[in-house]
Parts: structure tokens; sequence; C-alpha cells
């Protein structure tokens, strides 16, 4: 089917299955992600519920599954630190108290303060002289809270590193 075409039974929820697990094959999404998007392609909630029902029951949709996916590759990955994983969760229509959970596993697992040296680390480039600027170290503290992690983190993070290597 093309992206812009109606489905042509919009009550079939075989259909509306079918489409689904195209793409959760290809990425993990919500259960709520996965509502969304069928509605958006046109399918009824006749249509919708049994499909959605029936992946969550051979456990293809998993909430919890899909939010520790994409929180350790927001954390592992990208750098990201737990308030900007916590909104990515939250964006993905994951449940406020599941999302906290995982935020709070992951962050617990992996020590936040590795991951804040790694983001600091890659932001620096080996270029530690920047640390002695203050005007340097406010931006570099800018940047930190942009990618999630506390002011206070951040400002450690600093000065863990301005300790150990200048």
């Amino acid at each position: 089917m093309n992206k812009g075409r109606p489905p042509d039974d919009p009550d079939s929820s075989k259909a509306a299955y079918l489409r689904a697990l195209r793409w959760l094959s290809a990425r993990e999404l919500s259960e709520a992600q996965v509502r969304t998007r069928l509605a958006d392609k046109g399918y009824t909630d006749t249509a919708i519920t049994p499909a959605v029902e029936r992946l969550v029951a051979n456990r293809t949709i998993d909430d919890r599954r899909a939010a520790t996916a994409v929180a350790r590759t927001e954390a592992r990955v990208r750098r990201h630190g737990p308030h900007r994983v916590m909104g990515k969760l939250l964006a993905m229509q994951i449940d406020r108290d599941l999302a906290k959970e995982v935020v709070r596993e992951l962050f617990g697992e992996e020590n936040e303060d590795a991951i804040i040296d790694k983001a600091l680390d890659r932001r620096l480039r080996g270029k530690t002289e920047r640390l002695m600027d203050p005007k340097e170290r406010q931006k570099l503290i800018a940047y930190l809270v942009r990618q999630g992690f506390s002011a206070s983190a951040a400002s450690a993070a600093i000065r863990r590193v301005r300790s150990v290597r200048l």
C-alpha cells in the first residue's frame, strides 16, 4: 500500500495486524504508538483493538521492552542523561510510572557519572584546556543540561575532569 492511500478495508483487524507487524519488525514501538499509527493510516477502532490485543498477547508489543531498548540507546549510544531519556519515553506514550522505573533501573545499572563523563569527553575531544575558561565551562554545562543531565551533575563532572586532567 502507498503511504497516503487509505486501507482497502478499514475494519479489517487482519490488515491492521499485518501493517503493525511490519512496523514492529523494524523497531520497538509502544502500544500507544501502534494504535496512533494505525488510526493515522485510516483503520477504525474495530480493527485496531483486536489487532493490538493480539500483538500484546503474543508479546510482539511489550511497552517495558520497548522503553528499555529506547532508554539504553538514548543513554549509551547518544549519551543522553536521565531527563532527556525520560522525555523520549514520554514522547513514545509510555506510562509515566513505567518510564520512571526504566530510567531508574538504567541509571542505577549504568552509572550516571560514567555516562556524563563520556558525553563530556566527546564534547571536549581531548581539549581539556577549554575547562580553564569560565565561559567555556558555562557552555559545557549548558550542553550537558540540554543532553538531559542536571546542572549539578554537569558541574560536578566538569570539576571532576578538571581535577583529574589539569
